[in-house]
Formats: C-alpha cells, sequence, structure tokens
C-alpha cells in the first residue's frame, strides 16, 4: 500500500505541472492583459500603463512568465493578485476556500446520508408507487437546469415567504457596528464543525465494536447531546446572532445544492442495490435464513456503497470550481465567485491560484477514493 501511495503520488504531481501548464497558457491565450482596463482611461498615461505592465511582469515573454510562476508554485507563493493588487493571490484563496468547503461540504453529507437511505430503501422495496413517484422526482431535480432552480428557491423562500435572505454572505446593517470580524466568527463555526464530526467519527467506529442492543440509541444521544452542548456554547458566546445570520445566509444555497446532490446519491443508490441484489452471495445470506434488514445493510449495501462513496469523494474535489453557478446566484463570495470574477477581470495570478487549488483537490480525491476500495471492498488489493 506505501508503495502505491508512493507512486500515484509522484503521478499526482506530475499531473499537476501538466495541468498547470495548461491552465496557464489557455488563460495567456486572452486577447490583452489586465492593463488592457487602463488604456481607455484619459487620465492614466501611456507610461503610466507600462510602468504597471513592468510591475505585474505582464511585458515578459509568455515562457519567461510560465518558468517563473512554475518556479514561484514550487516555493509555494502563487504569485499576486492583479486586480486586487498587492494582495497575494494565497491570502485571497486562504479567505474564500473555507466559505466554499462550509456550503458544499454542509450540502454533500446531508444529500449523501439522504440519498443513500433513501435509494437503499426503494431499491428492496421496488415495484411501488413510493419507488416510482421517488424515481421520477429524483430524474427531475438530478437535470433540472440549476440557474432555474436557484432562482425559483430565492422567489419562493426569500421573495414570497421572506424566510430567508436573498444572497449575500452577511447583513452589513448587522455586523457594521461589530468590533469581530465575518471571517473570524466564520472560521470559528468550521472549526466547531470540524471538531464535533471528528468526535462523532470516533462515536461511530468505536460503537461498531460494541455489542450491546443499546449501541443505536447510545450513538443517537451522543449525537443528540453534542449538537446541543455546541449550540448552547455559541449560544453563550455573545455572538450566536452573528453566527445565526450567517447560518441564515447559507441556507438556500446549501438547499439548492442538497436537493440535486441528493437526486443524483439516490439514483446511483438504488441503481447498484439492484445490482447488487442479483448477486449469489445475496441468496446465500437468505439461504443462511440472515434477517432481512441484515441482508439489506452489511451484504448488498455495503457492495452498493462503493460506486456511491466515490462519486461524494469526486463531487467535493469537484465543489471547489463547481460551485461557480450557485455562488454567482447566490453572491457567495467562495472559490467559484473568485474564479468566476479573475476570469472577466483577467487576474491571470488569481485565476491560475483557483484553478490550482482546485487541481490539487480533484487529485487528492482519486487517491482517497483508491484507498478507501481497499476497506470497502476486501477484494481489492495493491500489490
Amino acid at each position: 500500500m506505501i508503495a502505491y501511495i508512493i507512486r500515484r503520488t509522484i503521478q499526482i504531481a506530475l499531473t499537476m505541472v501538466l495541468f498547470v501548464t495548461v491552465v496557464f497558457f489557455m488563460l495567456q491565450a486572452q486577447p490583452g492583459d489586465i492593463t488592457v482596463q487602463y488604456a481607455m482611461n484619459p487620465d492614466i498615461p501611456p507610461e503610466a500603463r507600462e510602468s504597471i505592465q513592468e510591475r505585474f511582469g505582464v511585458d515578459k515573454p509568455v515562457w519567461e512568465q510560465w518558468t517563473l510562476y512554475m518556479k514561484n508554485i514550487i516555493t509555494g507563493d502563487l504569485g499576486v493578485s492583479f486586480g486586487q493588487y498587492p494582495r497575494p493571490v494565497m491570502d485571497i484563496l486562504l479567505e474564500r476556500l473555507p466559505r466554499t468547503l462550509m456550503l458544499f461540504m454542509t450540502a454533500a453529507v446531508i444529500s449523501f446520508y439522504l440519498g443513500f437511505v433513501m435509494g437503499k430503501i426503494l431499491a428492496w422495496r421496488r415495484g411501488g408507487i413510493i419507488e416510482y413517484v421517488s424515481t421520477i422526482g429524483g430524474v427531475a431535480l438530478y437535470t433540472v437546469f440549476t440557474p432555474w432552480f436557484a432562482l425559483l428557491i430565492i422567489w419562493l423562500f426569500a421573495v414570497q415567504l421572506d424566510l430567508f435572505p436573498v444572497g449575500k454572505f452577511i447583513d452589513v446593517s448587522l455586523w457594521r457596528t461589530q468590533s469581530v470580524s465575518a471571517n473570524t466568527i466564520f472560521n470559528g463555526m468550521l472549526i466547531s464543525v470540524a471538531s464535533l464530526s471528528a468526535f462523532l467519527l470516533m462515536v461511530y467506529a468505536l460503537a461498531t465494536k460494541l455489542k450491546s442492543a443499546w449501541k443505536g440509541k447510545i450513538v443517537r444521544g451522543i449525537v443528540v447531546g453534542s449538537l446541543g452542548i455546541m449550540v448552547l456554547a455559541w449560544s453563550l458566546s455573545g455572538v450566536g446572532h452573528l453566527a445565526l445570520d450567517i447560518i441564515k445566509h447559507m441556507m438556500l444555497p446549501v438547499l439548492v445544492l442538497t436537493l440535486i446532490s441528493f437526486a443524483g446519491t439516490m439514483l446511483l443508490t438504488r441503481t447498484s442495490m439492484l445490482e447488487s441484489m442479483r448477486e449469489d452471495y445475496i441468496m446465500a445470506a437468505r439461504a443462511k435464513g440472515l434477517p432481512e434488514s441484515v441482508i439489506r445493510d452489511k451484504h448488498a449495501a455495503r457492495n452498493a456503497l462503493l460506486p456511491v462513496v466515490t462519486s461524494l469523494v469526486f463531487s467535493l474535489a469537484f465543489a471547489i470550481d463547481g460551485g461557480v453557478i450557485t455562488e454567482s446566484i447566490f453572491s457567495w463570495p467562495g472559490i467559484g465567485l473568485t474564479l468566476l470574477d479573475s476570469v472577466t477581470e483577467e487576474d491571470i495570478p488569481l485565476a491560475v491560484g483557483a484553478l490550482v487549488i482546485t487541481g490539487i483537490f480533484a487529485l487528492v480525491a482519486h487517491l482517497v477514493a483508491d484507498i478507501l476500495y481497499v476497506y470497502l471492498d476486501p477484494r481489492i488489493r495493491y500489490q
């Protein structure tokens, strides 16, 4: 396994170099550069524009720019943003990345759990009216035009029912008099959720080794208690209303992403479960007299989990830039909206930096999926 991981890491590094090279020259192929926006301004003389070109390095040959950029990436320096000069690209990405991760990981976890459970039940009880209605609804949500669906959700829940804010990241009028920044509160929320998730995963891992009949109730009790403690802690912190404001702004984009992802997970789980149920080991399990719930959860569902987990891992990786549409519609200042703005403004260092982050997540996701396969399917072995 270690030798396999080393080989895959080398492959990832080489692929990353090729990916960055292709992206860099594709962006360089655009007509003009960042200084074009200053060319038509009569208040800026030509010599000032030349000075800006020299400062940004766009007056050098393309190959020299690529060599310098690759050298900077290897040393961890993504350069300076043209549009937000002199702010480093890494600072901008580190500010926007947690917002995208929080948005898409929340939707991914909820949609994965609900979609897998629903798809498992539909496949096991196929042929009923519930299966037909759920399948048709799932296909409709999975193939829906995302911008139209997002605008429909905004019209219904924000305009007509007035339950949630229309968009943005925070309510400026609420934060104007606060001494704490929105990034501080948001990062605190992210740390709290990550810590709680790690704790619950550890509890679940320990609970799988218990043989008590109360195992399920104990786990559910710990989950509810942990959530209650976290909510109480934020309520007593004095900034709970600020965290609640961020959550309100997250609700609509999370709802849109959850419904669309839920439909895909449900349909994939249903299809994978139907294939697993035709295997000989299902017939053998029934011949042994095992309960139906054990056959469904321990045998059919576990093997059906392989393609679903792969889809989840890849969706998390490509969510970094796949959120361009969602983040643009809801004005959510994450990596997706940053990528769109940087390309529009011809901010090449920021655009390449955002795509580099996306490429890293995608390549690491392939490695994680390969490793998870070994644990989910004992038949797979890496020599």
